[in-house]
Parts: C-alpha cells; structure tokens; sequence
C-alpha cells in the first residue's frame, strides 16, 4: 500500500469538516468591511471613517489552561479566553477590535472539537464587534500527542491617532479604578494545576473545573462606555504577573500606583489556592490577578462618575510621586 498524507497521520478531510461546522457562524461576525469570506489566502478588512487612524494589535494564546479543558473535556470557553486574552490588550490603548484571527495546532484533528473551540470565539467576537475573519488549522502528529491542542490569536483595532491612550497623562492625584475579573483568566495555570492536580473534586458545590473554566472577561463595553465619557489617562490589562509587572507598564518616572490591597475583592478559589498551596502573599499578587481584570487610571474628579457608569468597579489607590512605579499594602 502506498503512503498518503492521512497514513502519515494528517486527516484533510477532518480539515474539510471542521470548516464547514463554523463556516454559518464565523460569516456571521462580518460586517460591509470584511471583503472576502473563509478560504482565501488573505482576509480583506476596508478602513473608513477616520482621520488619522492608528492599527493597534495584540497576539496571545491560552497558556497550559487548555490542560484543564483537554483533560475536562470542556472546549467551549476557551476561545472566549483566546479572543479575551488578545482584545482586552489592545483595549489599553483606546483601540476598538476590527477583526481576528486564530491558529489552531493539534496532533490529530477532531472537528467536532475544533468547531467548538471555534464556535466559542465567534460568540466573543460578536460581542466585541469584531470580525472573525480567518484563521489556521494545523494537524501535527510527532510534535503533538492525539488529543493536545494549542491554541492562539491575534486581534487588530483601531484608534484615532490623538485619542491614543498611552499611560503619558498620568499625575498625581489621579484615582487607581478596579474592574473585577471573572476568575484566573488565562494566567498562571501552571501553579494552578500544581496545587489543584483534581480538576474534578468539588469546589463550592460543583466540579472544580466549572470554576477554573470560566471564561477571561470581555471588557470592550464597559472600557468603551467610560472613554466615551471620560478622559481616561491610562489602562492596564491584569494579566501574567498580575499588579506588580502590569501596572508599572503605563507609570511614567517619578510616579508611583499606590494601592491598598485590603480593598481588592479576591475571588475564593484564590483564597483557597493561596491556603491550599502554602503561597506567599506576595508570590500571589505577582502571580495571578487576584480578582483585578483591568485597572484604569482618570483624574481624581472624574472617579465618581466611572464608579457610577460601572456597576462593579471600585476604586483601589490613587497616583503619588515616587521611583517605585508600584507600591502595593497589604
């Protein structure tokens, strides 16, 4: 018998099948600017309506989350987490989401799981008004095992050249302002898994992998909502490295985010994580994002009226001088 590609253990068909399960909803994401559809060799996005317009773009995956999910068999929140993980970074900067795309690597093709995984980023999208406009499959057996996948993003927006948010406003007196995370995110799974090797074992009620599972929050909207109403003089993405590494990213010298970590809302699988693990305090705040998804920095004036426009929000700390960059109390 000769040899084919699929003994060699890639699949085209499964290839086939996949697009055709995401074909409907990925065209649902598309708005007049999309010019092409799946299956060209590049995606066409058309650019109106502004003056001096700056591209703004991010690329991330989701980390050894995906573990969690393999090993659960629950696929359908991680391409919130891979769109999430992408958007919420260019939002720092002012950016509105225009279009993503994702590359999807495994050893052997599943459409079913694939789809889903997919399925899960067009539902993301639509929420960020941004259009899925391509992406790539890639079967790879002898680099990864039947089963694994990996799975990344990149997002490109777009920022009026003189609304670009950069961090460089930042003063003293300026308030520190807290948005809740909805969890772990997509950071700092490593540990994670380290403490919690049982994603089955019930946490508050329910299998554990139901809580560490839950989807990176989408801040697009509220983000949206306050710049909207709000000069807003610097946002960070709470991300790898948690407040530590994160927040000095927009502090300018001779400035420092003093903030009151007694006031952070710390979500309890974090609380347990901390006990359960034996992990320094301060290991946890540079390790995770302890329940803070995204901070924004605006003018002391301005703070009542961003609490009042988000629901959930709260204030954290203020802007002072100093060489530290960050100065987190506990």
């Amino acid at each position: 018998m000769s040899n084919t590609y699929k003994s060699a253990g890639v699949d085209k068909e499964e290839g086939y099948k996949t697009v055709d399960k995401i074909k409907k909803a990925v065209g649902e994401t598309h708005n007049s600017n999309v010019l092409n559809h799946l299956g060209s060799f590049g995606a066409f996005y058309e650019i109106g309506g502004y003056k001096n317009p700056v591209l703004v773009s991010g690329t991330d995956g989701v980390g050894t989350k995906l573990k969690v999910a393999l090993d659960s068999k629950k696929y359908d929140s991680i391409g919130v987490d891979c769109f999430a993980m992408c958007a919420n970074d260019i939002l720092c900067h002012g950016a509105k989401p225009l279009f993503f795309l994702d590359y999807l690597a495994c050893g052997k093709l599943d459409s079913e799981i694939a789809a889903e995984i997919v399925l899960g980023m067009v539902e993301a999208c639509k929420d960020n008004n941004c259009a899925l406009i391509g992406g790539e499959t890639a079967e790879m057996p002898g680099m990864y095992k039947p089963g694994d996948y990996d799975v990344a993003g990149f997002c490109v927006g777009i920022v009026e050249k003189d609304q670009i948010i950069d961090g460089s406003k930042i003063k003293p007196g300026d308030k520190i302002i807290a948005l809740p995370s909805s969890g772990f995110h997509s950071n700092g799974f490593s540990l994670v898994r380290k403490v919690f090797p049982d994603f089955n074992e019930e946490f508050e009620g329910k299998p554990l992998y139901e809580t560490l599972l839950v989807p990176t929050r989408l801040y697009y909207k509220d983000i949206h909502k306050v710049i909207e109403e709000v000069k807003v003089a610097g946002i960070a993405h709470i991300t790898g490295g948690g407040l530590y590494e994160n927040i000095p990213r927009i502090i300018g010298d001779g400035l420092c985010a003093s903030i009151d970590a007694s006031k952070i809302q710390i979500p309890s699988i974090m609380v347990e994580l901390e006990k359960r693990g034996g992990v320094a305090h301060e290991e946890m705040f540079g390790t995770f994002n302890m329940g803070v998804g995204m901070i924004v920095v605006v003018d002391a004036e301005h703070a009542e009226k961003v609490l009042h426009l988000l629901d959930d929000a709260y204030e954290i700390g203020e802007i002072t001088e100093g060489s530290e960059k960050i100065d987190l109390k506990f």
